[in-house]
């Protein structure tokens, strides 16, 4: 029967995970499967793919086919570039030891490069935090100085409100009273005594004698 490596479809909707399984062609996607060989999750960045190499390779030499998909899958863990070797080991032009030195230095390249991927993703996404930190932090930042201004003006408001009330509350001094000064008493002119021997004054005439 013809075998096929492909993926069964599993997990809630819009966050769907898949198995990566060893089943007949024949088989519906999502049904009977002969052997789970690992997992595929998409919603991860990077995508997490997690495959047992050597089952994979193993029913690669024995000719199971993988889907698309799948061999992009294999491709990416190294799977083909082993059994390209190993097809090599069979027909003798390498030594099993020279396969799995070349092998390995492709997977040393492999994981170097996907590390440095990680990194970069991991940076970004600090980079974005930290740009959205900053700017939350400035926002609120400006939020606290408006209404830290609207209260000083309420308490400036209030200072002068205050000191108005308190100037109209205080009990005034009295006016001092206009001192009406008295008029000077005048001397009333005294009217002298004649002296002896002499007439009386022109204004104190005698009065005339009637006929």
């Amino acid at each position: 029967m013809a075998v096929k490596i492909r993926l069964a479809r599993r997990g809630r909707k819009k966050m769907a995970i898949y198995d990566v399984v060893i089943a007949d062609a024949r088989a519906p996607r999502d049904g009977r499967f002969i052997e789970k060989i690992g997992s595929y999750n998409p919603n991860t960045d990077p995508a997490s793919i997690n495959i047992n190499n050597d089952r994979a390779l193993k029913w690669l030499m024995n000719g199971a086919q993988p889907t698309d998909t799948v061999k992009a899958m294999l491709s990416y863990r190294g799977v083909m570039l082993k059994k390209h070797l190993q097809i090599g080991v069979v027909k003798g032009a390498i030594t099993q030891e020279q396969a799995d030195e070349k092998f390995q230095a492709w997977m040393d390249g492999k994981e170097k490069t996907i590390s440095e991927k990680v990194e970069k993703i991991q940076s970004a996404k600090d980079s974005v935090k930290k740009t959205a930190l900053e700017a939350e932090t400035a926002k609120n930042q400006a939020r606290l100085d408006a209404i830290k201004e609207r209260e000083d003006a309420a308490k400036a408001v209030a200072d002068a409100e205050a000191k108005a009330a308190e100037a109209a509350a205080a009990p005034k001094a009295p006016e001092p009273e206009a001192v009406e000064e008295a008029p000077e008493a005048t001397e009333a002119p005294v009217a002298e005594a004649p002296a002896e021997g002499e007439a009386p004054a022109a204004d104190d005439k005698a009065p005339e004698d009637k006929a």
